[in-house]
């Protein structure tokens, strides 16, 4: 037979007089007792039967001797059991406290390292996840400094006597900026890495000032700040990457399955949380399409003139990646 598993130790065999208890001396007393003075009335006292009535001054000595002295056992009996009772209830109690006690702290112990761990990982999760967040939140409140602009000494007053009339300019050609560069529209279309990214900084300062390229840099933003907010982030997007054939064939205007290598969005939950913002918010749906018009209408315009590499590094951009995600579940790709 296996060993008990009781926690609580057992209590060592006792010999028969420790068994013994003042209940039950008592009651071995009150018998001797009983049973000496019985003997004493019904020998010596007690005047002799006749012999009619023999059997039944027999049968009512054996009551009247024996029946006192059998109550007797059977309340020292009670009194017995209703002891070791109490004591196997206090054994229970106390093995019962040690198992509460010990899984407590088990408990206690446990859940201290889960939840350092489970700090300790969201903590780096969060921090990998704000990196993007942090380059735009930063790019909206920091205001970089342009350099200043030459001040041009004003035109000579007409002469009045010659009769030329002073016409109206169009706009002057200090404030004609010069066509944006395609690594600093990539490196925009990628935002900031970092507050310290100087060079992205720069190349989103050059950016805005071009119109089409702002509109569409405003709304990746308004698209990544929304999307931010349910926990999805560009950072842990890793799409399967398309062919730049097959951006050029959706710059051409093809569209389901001939570039359904686009939607290389794999993340589940990502495309379920985009999938169910899409049906229940009207902002962040109407902020979507509008990215997804300005985007198509970029990449339209980017693929004519650009090189594979060019289409390569774009595809790359957190701008692209959310491109990808918002035309798969809104099926641009189907």
């Amino acid at each position: 037979m296996a060993p008990s598993s009781d926690p609580s130790p057992r209590p060592a065999a006792t010999s028969p007089s420790e068994r013994l208890t003042a209940v039950e001396i008592i009651a071995a007393i009150l018998s001797v007792a009983w049973l000496a003075g019985a003997a004493v009335y019904f020998i010596v006292l007690a005047p002799g039967p006749e012999s009619a009535g023999r059997a039944l001054h027999f049968v009512t000595v054996l009551i009247a001797v024996f029946m006192p002295v059998a109550m007797l056992w059977v309340g020292a009996t009670a009194a017995r059991a209703s002891r070791t009772m109490r004591e196997e209830s206090a054994r229970l109690r106390a093995a019962i406290d040690a198992i509460r006690e010990a899984y407590i702290a088990q408990n206690t112990s446990l859940g201290a390292t889960v939840d350092k761990t489970v700090a300790q990982k969201l903590d780096e999760i969060v921090a990998a996840q704000r990196k993007t967040e942090t380059a735009l939140a930063t790019f909206s409140s920091v205001r970089v400094e342009e350099p200043p602009r030459p001040v041009h000494p004003a035109p000579p007053a007409p002469d009045p006597s010659s009769g030329q009339v002073v016409l109206p300019l169009g706009t002057p050609a200090e404030e004609t900026a010069p066509p944006l560069d395609r690594e600093d529209f990539i490196r925009a279309l990628n935002f900031p890495e970092s507050p310290e990214d100087k060079a992205g900084f720069n190349a989103l300062r050059r950016a805005l000032k071009d119109r089409p390229t702002a509109q569409l840099v405003r709304a990746a933003q308004d698209v990544l700040t929304l999307l931010a907010q349910d926990g999805i982030y560009m950072d842990d997007m890793r799409p399967d990457m398309a062919r730049p054939e097959i951006w050029r064939r959706f710059a051409a205007g093809e569209r389901g399955r001939a570039v359904a290598a686009l939607g290389g969005i794999r993340d589940r939950s990502s495309l379920a949380l985009t999938a169910a913002r899409m049906k229940q918010d009207a902002i962040f749906r109407d902020a979507a399409h509008h990215f997804l018009r300005l985007f198509d209408r970029m990449v339209s315009d980017f693929a004519e003139t650009a090189t594979d590499a060019e289409i390569s590094d774009l595809s790359e951009t957190r701008t692209a990646r959310a491109f990808m995600l918002l035309g798969r579940v809104s099926g641009t790709f189907a």
